[in-house]
């Protein structure tokens, strides 16, 4: 526990994390990354230049320097957190690391007149705090997973079995573990971490699980993304039969499960853990409407296995909605983007409902906002996203 001089400390720096909080996180990432290569596979580098890693660290520690006094208040910030980190491995050796760092930006960033030795105990006792506390549960997550059936720590080598184009874009891999051993189960709209190395340099990417298990194996359906180096890597250079090192499943993006009608809306890729909650819900008499959202029907993964899904439970409607019309695509029922209109039409008539949802920043944005206009209660609206939720507001 903080001492009470530790906690007026922190709360006092609030104001400067509000107002220069991704400046701070910015210099950090640069500076940890150039100076500990080590951890460089831990990070997406594309997030990095996005701008999106710094302000979702940015919002992380500006909510923890909040409810500094009241850590239960956090919610599922520590849950998305720890799932992140042991979906990547990481591992009590890292959090020194990230803590000297973070320190030394402190006081290059805000200057020492501000960043004094006072304030630098402070954050330095509020950091080893935290890192106490996710070391903690990580190590919970990984023994459990170690010791479930099927279950195991650190990476495990698996062999791609098939590998299958959906669209344009999106390829699925099917993942079976080389051994021949049990698998882990999973829940769905959780994701599994891949570790690979790409001409020399290791990365490592998670990947929702784009299927309902089976006990055979997982599925990853990959979007090609310019320039991305571990897509064009898994679309141009894995082939079937290669091996690939995997991390256990993870994630806290789960679906809950009631007879509360079912609302699943996705953009783009962002249909893959949507898959994986449709096939799971169906073995259950609740009712689901899905919605896909896609640029046009070209991009457009796993329609025939939807409608596939549809000819056997009628207790599924699906509704598809393109950005473009082109010729010889498979007519959607819907033209623009998804509005308040085509989510009052599309919607169950009670809004009692659950929804999920996921896809482009934009498109999320734009969901959020929609679904609370037409009703939809905002506990019952969950999303996964990358960086921190005011983005979407």
């Amino acid at each position: 526990m903080l001492s009470a001089e530790y906690r007026a400390i922190i709360k006092a720096t609030v104001p400067l994390l509000e107002s220069g909080g991704e400046a701070l996180t910015t210099h950090f990432y640069t500076l940890m990354i150039n100076e500990h290569p080590e951890v460089r596979p831990l990070f997406n580098q594309a997030h990095q230049v996005s701008g999106e890693q710094p302000r979702a660290l940015a919002n992380g520690v500006l909510m923890y320097a909040r409810h500094i006094d009241q850590l239960e208040k956090l919610g599922g910030l520590v849950a998305q957190i720890i799932n992140k980190h042991v979906a990547l491995n990481i591992l009590p050796e890292h959090y020194p690391i990230v803590g000297k760092c973070l320190l030394r930006s402190i006081r290059e960033v805000l200057g020492a007149e501000i960043a004094t030795d006072e304030v630098l105990a402070a954050w330095a006792a509020a950091y080893q705090q935290l890192a106490d506390l996710l070391i903690g549960l990580e190590e919970q997550i990984y023994s459990d997973k170690e010791n479930a059936p099927g279950g195991w720590r650190d990476t495990r080598a698996f062999r791609v079995a098939r590998k299958v184009q959906e669209s344009d874009e999106i390829t699925s891999f099917y993942l079976e573990p080389a051994d021949g051993a049990a698998l882990l189960a999973f829940q769905p709209g959780q994701y599994i971490g891949l570790r690979l190395v790409i001409d020399g340099e290791e990365v490592r990417r998670n990947y929702s699980l784009s299927a309902a298990e089976n006990g055979r194996n997982y599925r990853i359906s990959v979007k090609r993304e310019p320039g991305g180096k571990v897509s064009n890597y898994l679309h141009d250079r894995v082939n079937e039969s290669d091996v690939l090192d995997l991390y256990a499943p993870s994630g806290d993006f789960l679906l809950e499960p009631n007879d509360k009608p079912l609302v699943l809306i996705s953009g783009g890729v962002g249909i893959t853990p949507t898959l994986s909650m449709l096939e799971a819900a169906l073995g259950t008499e609740r009712p689901v409407h899905f919605i896909h959202a896609a640029r046009h029907g070209g991009v457009h993964a796993f329609r025939a296995r939807v409608e596939a899904l549809a000819d056997q439970h009628p207790q599924l409607q699906r509704f598809y909605c393109y950005e473009q019309e082109r010729a010889g695509d498979i007519e959607a029922h819907a033209i623009g983007f998804i509005d308040e209109a085509l989510l009052n039409a599309w919607l169950p008539p009670t809004r009692d409902v659950d929804v999920y949802f996921l896809g482009p920043t934009p498109f999320m944005k734009a969901v959020k906002k929609h679904l609370k206009t037409v009703g939809v209660p905002e506990s019952q609206s969950r999303y996964e996203f990358f960086g921190p939720a005011a983005a979407l507001e």
